[in-house]
């Protein structure tokens, strides 16, 4: 229990780093270049340089320069943009090309710059926010205030929460408010039944068309945990559920079959929700029962695949079932702003 409690903790501190602002992270940046005087005073500092040298908008970078010069650390001149200075008066200013190098990008420590279109950026970290919230209560995302907490437009924010929806992680009431949870033991049963129903048919079908390099790799990782369970984390657990519930049924062709497979994913969430919270049971069963199905289709015997995967689907139901029940008495943890409660 006390490796637990410690992977809680530490999983928590986590979640709330992965969940920093973006323009958090350019304010950051900006004051160690400031305050270390590897930025000259002079230097002119405007929205778009700096947007492009952190692939973002100029939303977070306005604000991160908003902070600065709340702090002090920054002023305004006669000039567009900011002095890297707080007295204005005692420097020339100076519009020479701002530099990775002078924020510090350019050397093994520096933050990484994501070039990534913004709802692609932020899916992951709003979709676990969501994901976190959804055994906790019935909770209202504010549209306005997601779109503020990334530094993304509006546009942005709704398709991100437009790809959630399709996961049937959140939803819009008669009002068109985006709404998430709560979850309910009887939504994870619906979404076992379903999988149970489809997912042993669909690996049936697919399991023939898989590689055996494929399959021999999918093995390796879970001997891999086996032989080391303290390498047993969300991430690596993550990984193993999409080699079985993902990559294994791809080549399944009935697309409508497919797409309920996918909307049928609360029970990854809650069994995440407790790895998160509780770390991961030092003999967590999934990794045998995953094992003997992909030994099954190393071996090309794919109704015994099929047999041992619904005979997982069926334990995992009632594993997550009790887990649900843990995590009912969790108080509710550190959410983003984004989310208000329905009371």
């Amino acid at each position: 229990m006390e490796e637990w409690v410690l992977a809680s903790a530490n999983s928590s501190t986590k979640r709330q780093e992965s969940r920093a602002p973006r323009y958090a992270m350019i304010e950051d940046s900006l004051r160690e270049a400031i305050l270390s005087e590897r930025m000259p005073t002079n230097l002119v500092l405007l929205e778009g340089p700096i947007a492009r040298l952190f692939g973002t908008s100029r939303g977070p970078v306005r604000k991160a320069l908003e902070l600065l010069h709340e702090q002090g650390l920054i002023s305004r001149f006669e000039g567009r943009g900011f002095l890297a200075t707080p007295d204005p008066d005692a420097v020339t200013p100076s519009r020479e090309p701002l530099t990775p190098q002078l924020l510090g990008l350019g050397h093994e420590e520096a933050p990484v710059v994501d070039t990534r279109p913004a709802a692609e950026r932020i899916h992951a970290e709003v979709e676990e926010a969501v994901a976190m919230c959804l055994a906790f209560g019935h909770f209202r995302i504010i549209e306005t205030a997601l779109s503020e907490f990334y530094g993304v437009s509006r546009t942005v924010a709704r398709e991100v929460l437009g790809r959630l929806r399709s996961k049937r992680l959140v939803e819009k009431d008669r009002h068109s408010h985006w709404l998430a949870g709560p979850l309910t033991a009887q939504a994870v049963a619906e979404d076992f039944e379903i999988r149970v129903l489809l997912e042993p048919a669909a690996l049936r079908a697919s399991g023939p068309m898989l590689e055996r390099a494929e399959l021999m790799d999918m093995r390796s990782r879970l001997q891999r945990l086996l032989d080391h369970p303290e390498e047993q984390s969300v991430a690596t657990i993550s990984r193993l559920e999409n080699d079985l519930h993902q990559q294994c049924l791809r080549h399944y062709r009935n697309r409508k079959a497919s797409e309920m497979i996918a909307q049928s994913q609360l029970p990854m969430i809650v069994n995440r929700m407790f790895f998160q919270m509780l770390g991961v049971p030092r003999h967590e069963p999934l990794l045998m029962e995953h094992k003997l199905v992909i030994d099954h289709l190393i071996y090309g015997a794919f109704d015994a695949a099929a047999s041992s995967l619904q005979s997982h689907l069926q334990a995992a139901a009632e594993r997550t079932r009790r887990r649900l029940k843990v995590l009912s008495v969790f108080p509710e943890p550190d959410l983003p702003p984004y989310l208000l409660r329905i009371v």
